[in-house]
């Protein structure tokens, strides 16, 4: 069967991608600040000194091919570009049917004229070391209510982020919901930064030692799009749109945050319709486990990497993405198994990128 080559199974069953092989799909890119990445050394998502620009960036990119904020595509300093640029040749090969930006607290708005973009309200979040002064629960109920609400014209959803410094968020989040996460959630660099991370980590789960409530927890150690998005995940629970949550582990993080206010609140969550899509990279990275964080939430959940890497690219600046460098962003591992199970191969999603 094709897709047994193009994508591998994580977790579940290969007939959740199989049923979606030639429907229309809408891709919600979710965007968010967290003042956590202006801590020295924590990320490299984008250009230095201008990271808190990378989420807009990458949906002005997504959208139209171009940035607008700034002369250029947001990169690492050793020259890694976004992985927006799959997400985006994806789009231009097997284009999605409608492509839309969720606001979740940016420090710059995107300039894009056409696109939908949803405004909730939401600033950019503090630093986690100090505590990132989110209204937790109010950030999680419209999540909720926008999951409820949002009328998918497509067969399905497809649930990107873009966050610099998402990661140390995500894994101070699950570490303050009590999950065994440790060494277990991924980098964008190739060597983590992981005394840096744990430092940080470390001083923002001191700042919650007093406080039982889990929405008081998570409003001093988490993100917008992660408690967003956990409430997305519920709210759409109550529909029949099947959803894909395109990312690695900070989208497991979204689901492990959904798993515990479920059991903190009494109900249970129907996962037929949920699905995660990473990338390789992700996938099989030797220093985080995706597969085990997934497997720490108490509903079952299908799970997908998309085999793609660029083995055959000859573009020095790419290759560092099969080094090890970045992994994952900007939906790029859900794009890439949209486009996998459409028709596309390795050879025209990278001749698309080097353009």
């Amino acid at each position: 069967m094709e897709t047994k080559s193009h994508i591998n199974t994580i977790l579940g069953s290969s007939d959740y991608l199989e049923f979606l092989r030639g429907k229309t799909a809408t891709f919600l890119l979710s965007l968010s600040t967290t003042k956590t990445l202006e801590i020295e050394g924590i990320t490299q998502a984008g250009i230095p000194g201008l990271i808190h620009l990378t989420p807009t960036l990458d949906s002005e990119f997504v959208c139209t091919g171009e940035v607008r904020c700034l002369e250029d595509l947001a990169e690492t300093p050793k020259g890694v570009p976004t992985p927006a640029l799959m997400t985006r040749a994806v789009h231009l090969l097997k284009p999605f049917s409608n492509l839309e930006i969720l606001d979740l607290g940016m420090s710059k708005k995107p300039q894009l004229e056409y696109f939908k973009v949803h405004e909730f309200g939401l600033n950019p979040s503090e630093a986690i070391n100090n505590g990132a002064k989110i209204n937790a629960l109010e950030v999680f109920q419209k999540g909720v209510e926008f999951g409820k609400t949002y009328e998918c014209s497509d067969d399905y959803i497809i649930l990107a982020e873009s966050v610099p410094a998402g990661t140390t968020t995500a894994y101070a989040t699950a570490q303050a919901l009590g999950y065994d996460c440790i060494g277990k959630f991924s980098s964008s660099f190739k060597n983590s930064p992981d005394s840096i991370k744990e430092k940080t980590i470390n001083e923002a789960l001191e700042n919650i030692k007093d406080e039982v409530d889990l929405f008081d927890k998570v409003s001093q150690v988490s993100d917008n799009m992660l408690i967003f998005n956990a409430g997305f995940v519920l709210g759409n629970s109550s529909l029949n749109t099947k959803l894909i949550l395109a990312g690695g582990t900070q989208m497991a993080a979204v689901l492990l945050l959904a798993n515990s206010i479920v059991n903190y609140m009494g109900g249970k969550l129907d996962s037929k319709n949920l699905a995660l899509c990473t990338t390789k990279w992700v996938n099989e990275d030797e220093n985080s486990d995706i597969k085990s964080l997934l497997e720490m939430v108490d509903f079952s959940i299908n799970a997908y990497s998309a085999n793609f890497d660029f083995s055959k690219s000859s573009h020095p600046a790419l290759k560092l993405y099969d080094e090890g460098e970045a992994k994952e962003g900007v939906g790029a591992g859900g794009a890439l198994c949209y486009g996998l199970i459409n028709g596309l191969n390795d050879e025209q999603i990278i001749k698309q990128v080097e353009n």
